[in-house]
């Protein structure tokens, strides 16, 4: 069995092997106390942007874990990232999309506050709801077993996706709409070398024609997943492992600056 995974903020983690390591708060308080991880267990702590440490646990008390570090992993941002602007919807739809997502690898995910979106995102709720988005994220990356969290950006209306669109296809990487009456498969779509490939998944109604058109304007294309109609919950996963079993990111990892003992 994998070892468990634990989050520890960007840029701590710079400890070799042999050395020590504290891991602290929530994330400790977790391991030891709702997972009931003891001394000899081995335990893996990330920072979210790549670097993994292997550890065995030495010392275990509410709130503290100490490690040993028996490797460190720095795993390479990855040549083209995989993003997906997720329509909000009702009924934690949209939340369990961006979960699977991001258990399948997506590197950032971007709520669209679409025009068929029943679920809508003002003042105090779209804070509360991105932080939801986040803890959701946050999750399934531990779950997963990811050294890289993926990021949760500000919320977007139909004008701000189509901005990023453009800006996503300016820089040379591919904006791709999932849309039930698309002729072209997705499976048939050339992927960037580099740069982002943007998927975008509308909301229990689908996308309106007017935004569709817009987002064509802007230089998206659209595409369809297959035979099937798919749930706004389902779409988005089931494609980013399309795109990412094309990528070759589901393959075995490359990894770089290794070090173990």
């Amino acid at each position: 069995m994998s070892a468990p995974v634990f989050l520890a903020a960007a840029g701590t983690l710079g400890h070799e092997p042999g050395q020590a390591y504290r891991l602290e708060g929530a994330e400790a308080r977790h391991a030891g106390v709702v997972q009931r991880r003891r001394v000899g267990d081995l335990v893996d702590v990330v920072d979210g942007a790549g670097v993994r440490l292997r550890c065995a646990i030495t010392h275990v008390e509410p709130g503290v874990l100490d490690l040993e570090v028996r490797a460190r992993l720095v795993e390479p941002e990855p040549a083209v990232r995989v993003l997906l602007a997720q329509a909000l919807a009702k009924g934690d739809r949209d939340e369990r999309a961006i979960e699977a997502a991001t258990e399948v690898g997506v590197d950032g995910v971007i709520p669209w506050q679409a025009q068929r979106s029943i679920v809508v995102w003002r003042g105090d709720r779209a804070a509360r709801s991105r932080a939801k988005w986040i803890a959701t994220v946050r999750a399934a990356t531990k779950q997963s077993r990811r050294a890289r969290l993926p990021e949760v950006a500000e919320a977007v209306t139909t004008t701000g996706l189509a901005e990023r669109v453009a800006a996503t296809v300016d820089a040379a990487g591919a904006a791709l709409v999932l849309h039930e009456e698309a002729v072209e498969p997705l499976s048939a779509v050339g992927l960037p070398t580099s740069g982002d490939v943007l998927l975008v998944v509308g909301p229990e109604g689908g996308i309106d024609d007017v935004e569709l058109a817009d987002l064509v304007r802007a230089g998206a294309r659209p595409v369809r997943l297959g035979p099937h109609v798919l749930r706004t919950s389902t779409a988005g996963p089931v494609a980013a492992a399309l795109v990412c079993e094309r990528l070759g990111r589901w393959a075995t990892p490359g990894r770089s600056d290794v070090s173990a003992r």
